[in-house]
């Protein structure tokens, strides 16, 4: 039986966009119209994997404005823990396929008066649908798009084609790399919005900030969880007098769901705040994006899908 928070789907198309980057249509098994999404929306796919099902974000690349098929692309990865090689190497034209609604943690922000793109690689998919939106409603908007080559370099023509005066293109191994001095010398009101890896996101934000950017005109799009450096095991105390073992391999979400509690989430990457919980001993190590400064300093609570324990021992608020 199907999951009430699942769509049951199957692959209408599989395209072919680079070497290593293929772009597959979804339609509805049932032949309903699938629900409406906002721009910069993404979706999780369920796959089958070594150790189980395998849940995977990926962002919405057609028109919001259709509602009889989804379109995803997945760049195969060197170094995929299964998702990537099941899609490109297991999914053909008429597979079925469950995936989640949309779901959307990389709004548009009604405030920009400009909105600065960028994207590295696979990180271009989720500005293909906002330039669409900010296309049919005249807004401010350029986008700076790097990849390794030109063959690299997925939705080319269509850029070319759709957003000729707003896209910029950069090829790192043809000599033109993507500098960080584009963020100056920009509008007042300008919105910088960052998709790539991990490296380049992080790089392009410290640098944003560094240039003067308030916090709240940078916005970037995670799907894996942040890496963290020197990831220890700890000890988590449950009020109902519960001890369990976090391994540094392991998130503290997972190891509560593996050990059968039933934590409400939804992102797994530290953005939406679903899987908060309460702190009453110890200190937690943050590595969301959800909590603001103060909040992680006041140490009331964590979120843990991304967050650890600073102390060998945490306690929670959880029976």
């Amino acid at each position: 039986m199907l999951p009430d928070n699942r769509l049951e789907v199957r692959i209408k198309a599989v395209s072919q966009e680079t070497t290593t980057i293929k772009r597959f249509t979804f339609m509805q098994t049932n032949g309903e119209p699938l629900p409406s999404f906002s721009a910069g929306s993404h979706i999780i796919v369920y796959m089958k994997g070594k150790g189980g099902e395998l849940e995977r974000r990926y962002s919405l690349v057609g028109s919001p404005e259709s509602s009889c098929y989804y379109q995803i692309a997945v760049k195969l990865q060197e170094r995929s823990s299964g998702g990537s090689v099941y899609l490109h190497n297991n999914i053909k034209v008429g597979d079925i396929l469950q995936i989640s609604f949309p779901k959307n943690y990389f709004l548009l922000s009604f405030r920009a008066r400009h909105h600065l793109f960028c994207a590295a690689g696979i990180g271009i998919t989720p500005f293909l649908s906002m330039m669409r939106e900010l296309k049919e409603q005249e807004g401010s908007f350029e986008l700076h798009y790097s990849t390794k080559t030109k063959k690299d370099c997925a939705f080319y023509s269509y850029l070319l084609k759709e957003f000729p005066q707003q896209t910029h293109f950069y090829f790192s191994k043809e000599g033109n790399r993507m500098d960080p001095s584009i963020l100056t010398d920009q509008y007042i009101g300008t919105h910088i919005y960052l998709c790539g890896p991990e490296r380049f996101t992080t790089s392009f934000s410290h640098a944003a900030t560094a240039f003067g950017y308030p916090s709240t005109s940078i916005h970037h799009e995670y799907f894996a969880t942040p890496s963290i450096y020197e990831s220890r095991p700890f000890i988590l105390e449950l009020t109902n007098g519960s001890f369990l073992s976090v391994p540094d391999e392991k998130s503290t979400l997972d190891t509560l769901l593996d050990a059968g509690y039933h934590i409400p989430y939804s992102c797994k990457v530290g953005r939406c705040g679903t899987c908060e919980l309460p702190i009453l001993e110890g200190e937690a190590e943050h590595h969301d994006f959800f909590l603001s400064s103060k909040q992680k300093e006041s140490q009331m609570s964590f979120l843990p899908c991304v967050s650890r324990s600073r102390t060998e021992k945490l306690k929670i608020g959880l029976y």
